[in-house]
C-alpha cells in the first residue's frame, strides 16, 4: 500500500489491550534464575524474543509454562551454564542472561549476540564491568567463557555512557556479590526500575533505580 486515505471527521471508539513491555519482560525472565521458587510474570507479550527467552531458560534447566499472558518460571532445576549459539543468534538482547547465569552458577559460556565478534561490540561495557567484579572472561572465536573462581565482589562501576543492557547485567550480578556495588552513570529507563523492583521483591537490596547512581547491597544467595 503506497498511501493511506483517511476520511473524517469521525469519532474514535473501541478498546485496545496493551501488553507488557518486552524490554522489561526479558530482564525479568533472566532475573528469575536468581530465585529459589517459582516466579509468575503477568501480562507478558507474545513475541519471538519472549519465546526465545523461554527456550534459553528451559535449556538451562528451568521449567516454564505459559497460560495466556502469564509465564511461570521454576528455576530450581537449573544445572546448565551455557547458552547454545543458535539461541544467542535468535535474540540480540540474550546477553542479559550473562549476569544472571554467573550469579547462579559461578560460570557461563555463550557466544556473542549475533555470533560475530568483528568490529566494535556493544557488549564491551558488560564485559569490563563483570571483570571488575571478579569474572574471568576468555574470548575465543566468538565464544565467551566466563568464570568467577573467587566469587563475585562488590565494586564501584562508572559507565562511559548509560547502557541499559550493561546496567541490567551488573544489577543481576551484584545482587549475589560479596559487598556493595555502586553504579554511576547508570541507565535510567523504565525497564531498569522494573528490574530493580522485581529483584527487591525477591529479596535484593537495591537503591536508586531510575537515577544516575544505583547502589546494590550484595547478599548470600538462598540456594547456597
Amino acid at each position: 500500500m503506497s498511501k493511506l486515505l483517511i476520511q473524517g471527521p469521525s469519532r474514535l471508539k473501541g478498546e485496545v489491550r496493551v501488553h507488557g513491555a518486552k524490554n522489561s519482560t526479558l530482564p525479568l525472565m533472566a532475573a528469575s534464575l536468581l530465585c529459589d521458587s517459582t516466579c509468575v510474570l503477568h501480562n507478558c507479550p507474545v513475541l519471538s524474543d519472549v519465546q526465545t527467552s523461554e527456550k534459553i531458560l528451559q535449556h538451562l534447566g528451568c521449567h516454564t509454562e505459559r497460560s495466556g499472558a502469564d509465564v511461570a518460571i521454576d528455576p530450581r532445576g537449573v544445572e546448565q551454564s551455557d547458552i547454545p549459539e543458535y539461541l544467542m543468534r535468535e535474540m540480540r538482547s540474550s546477553i542479559v542472561f550473562l549476569g544472571a547465569i554467573i550469579s547462579r552458577m559461578g560460570r557461563a559460556e555463550l557466544s556473542f549476540p549475533g555470533g560475530c565478534e568483528l568490529g566494535p561490540r556493544p557488549i564491551d561495557l558488560h564485559l569490563s564491568a563483570l571483570r571488575k567484579m571478579g569474572v574471568e572472561i576468555q574470548e575465543d572465536h566468538g565464544c565467551l567463557k566466563c568464570s568467577a573462581p573467587e566469587g563475585l565482589k562488590g565494586v564501584n562501576i562508572a559507565f562511559s555512557f548509560p547502557s541499559v543492557g550493561a546496567t541490567e547485567n551488573v544489577l543481576l550480578a551484584a545482587c549475589c556479590a560479596q559487598g556493595t556495588t555502586v553504579i554511576t552513570n547508570a541507565a535510567r529507563e523504565p525497564e531498569i526500575c522494573d528490574l530493580a523492583e522485581f529483584l527487591n521483591q525477591c529479596g535484593a537490596n537495591i537503591l536508586g533505580a531510575g537515577e544516575s547512581t544505583i547502589v546494590i547491597e550484595g547478599s548470600k544467595p538462598s540456594w547456597l
